[in-house]
């Protein structure tokens, strides 16, 4: 994989139409001293005839200084000169290669020759550092999310080979030892494995998995070998389709990026339009007027006009900025949505997987005459013959608590109701409340007024309790809804539930407003009519039925861990543990790239203003113009590549 952020830099023949972007395409070690052997000469040519002109007043007479000189020159600005020729036979003149080849032979048609090698070995110093920073950045997302094993041991006809993961389909069994990665998507085999999912998910807590449970490709093995069955094909993987969200993401670029780069192409020939003014507009106003004198004027003034700190360091910003997001677990499927979380001030929810766990779980147990421990124990003994979610849940809640001896006899489902058996002598009902009316048993009458679903139990005709069953509310469901609330962000919740358990855990988790009662059609009218109030709102879900409102949405955010395929794709920003502090997250990461961003737009704007007055008044020399152009270049780089070690909290 192969993610290349737009910069300003020797592309060697790749054009672009914005005039000023162009693709790093140096080898990793592009930046080390040996590939850069002639600008280092050229450095020691430059310095060694500066020593001889200003130390021991010696300067070799003209031709050898120009050949000198300009040797040096070669040494340091082949690459640009090149460049720029390139792109002056596409009559693509106005870029930063034919901008500083005009400054640096002119400086040598007037005789400033050590001015002109200075300017272009500053400037290649400064795209050697350019490159090196895009470089990290590159390596930075590719050692991260490009993890994919080279090889997977795979069984076949009682034996073990090693072939490549492309190559296993659907169905086979893969065997991971110990510290290996997982390749391929699929179903654990072996009775227990417990795998690090940072990869995914960010998050670098073990995950424990049993037979039958999923496990994606990028996890990690931890303890013990383990067998999988294969459930996906190598390109269909989990990480395959992350690798490919993150890749397009650095191509899509963000209104700023797209902004800068339509600046650029009318910013620069008005410069150069500026720069014929200053060396010729003066011949009608001055009464001395010395064309070489302001032809210098005009050589300093195209040096500080480049426009390659900009043009550099704010699409290596938003590349940072999707770096960071990875690395915490959100998936950024362009820059241009890092610019939009900024602007959220509504997210709306959906309920189940989302906020809540999507699995029903016992939330409290109510006895009465017997303990809560024999009702558990008694009920499940029941319940353990039904397949029922709400069933499977009190069992679940139950294990190694049900006695060996509670045996259940005579198990009878009634329709609609729940189930009735023996234990013992005593008839046991459980179920709902109509069950125990059609039975005549009295019950407390608060239980009707109970948002949850309510298991009910009678022993022996007598009520002897109840079992509260919920979706269980996921643990930084809570935090997630007060930051968000500290942000001045509103919060809605939208579900497909009963109006009233979306009230209830609206309410528990500090939501503002809830809706239940929604098919996906009312999601999406609920939708409509925040935007219809120019709300600016992300929304968040995981089902199938939310993609509708993913797509309406001005950022759509979708749950990647449990999350339906359709959602993901329709989404514009994926979090891939489903937990909903990542939303704060991703907001901090807009906002922290945002930040840097402009940072960046006002330092290279601020100097350049202030060095292009300097150098029309005739204050600022050539030397002083490119230290100038490379220093701010430099330090907006620098600031861009801060983003990759900031933390999103």
């Amino acid at each position: 994989m192969e993610i290349k952020p737009k910069s300003c830099s020797h592309d060697h023949g790749n054009h672009d139409s914005d005039g000023y972007s162009h693709d790093h395409d140096h080898d990793s070690d592009g930046s080390g001293w040996k590939s850069h052997w002639p600008l280092l000469l050229a450095i020691v040519i430059l310095f060694a005839m500066l020593v001889l002109e200003y130390g021991f007043s010696f300067v070799p007479e003209f031709p050898i200084d120009l050949i000198i000189f300009g040797i040096a020159y070669l040494l340091a600005g082949y690459d640009v000169l090149y460049m720029a020729y390139r792109k002056a036979i596409r009559f693509d003149f106005f870029n930063e290669f034919f901008l500083m080849s005009v400054a640096t032979i002119g400086a040598f048609a007037i005789g400033e020759y050590s001015e002109g090698v200075a300017v272009m070995a500053f400037y290649s110093i400064g795209e050697w550092f350019q490159d090196a920073a895009v470089d990290k950045a590159k390596r930075s997302i590719k050692s991260l999310l490009d993890i994919r094993p080279e090889s997977v041991s795979v069984k076949r006809d009682d034996t073990i080979s090693q072939v490549h993961p492309s190559e296993v389909g659907i169905g086979e069994i893969i065997r991971i030892k110990p510290g290996e990665k997982v390749a391929l998507d699929g179903e654990l085999v072996s009775e227990k494995a417990t795998f690090n999912t940072s990869a995914l998910t960010g998050e670098s807590q073990p995950d424990s998995k049993s037979a039958g449970e999923k496990v994606y490709a990028g996890m990690i093995n931890l303890n013990t070998v383990c067998d999988i069955k294969v459930t996906a094909k190598f390109s269909d993987s989990k990480l395959s389709r992350i690798l490919e969200m993150v890749q397009d993401a650095t191509a899509r670029k963000s209104q700023t990026q797209l902004f800068i780069s339509r600046f650029a192409k009318i910013y620069t020939p008005i410069v150069f339009a500026l720069a014929l003014l200053v060396c010729f507009a003066p011949y009608f106003f001055v009464s001395d007027y010395v064309f070489r004198e302001w032809f210098y004027r005009a050589l300093v003034f195209l040096v500080i006009s480049c426009p390659c700190a900009l043009v550099v360091s704010i699409p290596l910003g938003y590349f940072g900025g999707i770096g960071l997001a990875s690395r915490n677990g959100i998936l950024f499927k362009g820059s241009n949505f890092l610019d939009v979380m900024t602007q959220i001030d509504t997210v709306v929810m959906d309920k189940t997987g989302t906020l809540t766990e999507g699995v029903f779980k016992v939330r409290e147990i109510v006895s009465d005459g017997i303990s809560e421990k024999e009702l558990l124990q008694k009920t499940a003994a029941l319940e353990s013959h039904s397949t029922h979610p709400i069933a499977l849940a009190i069992v679940e809640k139950a294990k190694g608590e049900v006695a060996d001896n509670i045996a259940v006899s005579d198990v009878e489902e009634i329709a609609g109701h729940g189930l009735k058996g023996k234990i013992g002598v005593d008839e046991i009902l459980v179920g709902n409340t109509k069950l125990l009316r059609s039975f005549g048993i009295d019950y407390p009458k608060e239980i009707d007024t109970i948002v949850f679903t309510t298991v009910v139990v009678a022993i022996g005709k007598k009520y002897a309790g109840h079992i509260v069953i919920s979706d269980q509310i996921k643990p930084d469901a809570k935090d997630a809804i007060a930051k968000l609330h500290a942000l001045g962000i509103k919060t809605v919740m939208l579900s497909g539930d009963k109006e009233n358990v979306a009230a209830e855990v609206a309410k528990e988790i500090g939501i503002e407003t809830a809706y239940g009662n929604l098919l996906p059609e009312g999601k999406v009218e609920k939708v409509q009519d925040l935007k219809n109030q120019n709300r600016r709102l992300a929304f968040v879900g995981d089902g199938i039925n939310d993609a509708p409102v993913v797509a309406l949405a001005d950022a759509g955010i979708a749950m990647g861990g449990l999350g339906s395929d359709a959602t993901i794709e329709t989404a514009d920003i994926v979090i891939q543990n489903d937990q909903p502090s990542k939303i704060v997250s991703a907001i901090r990461a807009g906002k922290i790239t945002k930040t840097i961003v402009w940072q960046n737009i006002a330092l290279a704007m601020a100097v350049k203003i202030a060095v292009l007055a300097l150098g029309a008044s005739g204050v600022a020399n050539l030397w002083e113009a490119v230290i100038a152009d490379v220093g701010v270049a430099l330090l907006a780089i620098l600031n861009a590549v801060r983003i990759q070690s900031m933390r999103l909290g």
